[in-house]
């Protein structure tokens, strides 16, 4: 009983502490933020099966050449995320990128590890698929398609993810928000940095 309580306690307080990093983002931009466009979205749902999905429309201030560049630029990954990770390795062979990292996360206790395949496919796509790791499902979507007089991305992101250790999936679904809320932000803005 003892531990049950000890565990409660922990995880409630995690709760705060995610509920309140949130909180300026959402009432002082709006649910998409700062950085967010009129067209921007960002949707995350729980997945009946277990897991969460997120979906988005995402403008971003560059072509989608460059948008690809960036977002297959593997080994600075970890530049476009919040989240403490690192590459462990990276290995491209015939047009398929294996991708191996180590994400340290304070609602997940420890290292983990993902390791996915990437590849380019045609009409601006880029799709990510679990190859091994601590996760039970993992695939991303990618579509990048030129917007105005080009020199923008209307881009659309589907994010499926399911970790194999003990997580609520509801507290998945808030990470996830807050995580892709967090990376989209910072692609922008190195992409912004980029064309200047």
């Amino acid at each position: 009983m003892r531990l049950w309580d000890r565990r409660s306690a922990v995880l409630l307080v995690v709760l705060c502490l995610l509920i309140s990093q949130s909180l300026p983002s959402t009432f002082v931009a709006g649910p998409g933020g700062a950085w967010a466009a009129d067209t921007d979205r960002l949707d995350v749902t729980i997945e009946p099966k277990g897991g969460v999905r997120a979906t988005a429309k995402v403008l971003f201030p560059a072509k989608p050449a460059i948008v690809q560049v960036l977002l297959t630029d593997y080994q600075h990954w970890p530049e476009l995320f919040e989240t403490p990770m690192r590459v462990a390795e990276v290995n491209v062979h015939e047009g398929v990128a294996t991708v191996d990292l180590r994400i340290t996360h304070s609602v997940m206790p420890g290292e983990h590890r993902l390791v996915t395949e990437s590849r380019a496919l045609s009409n601006g796509v880029l799709s990510t698929d679990l190859k091994a790791g601590d996760f039970k499902r993992y695939h991303r979507v990618w579509t990048l398609q030129p917007v105005g007089d080009g020199n923008q991305t209307s881009a659309g992101f589907e994010l499926v993810v399911q970790p194999a250790f003990m997580v609520p999936d509801w507290l998945v679904a808030m990470v996830t928000r807050q995580e892709l809320e967090t990376h989209f932000r910072l692609v922008k803005q190195k992409l912004l940095e980029a064309t200047r």
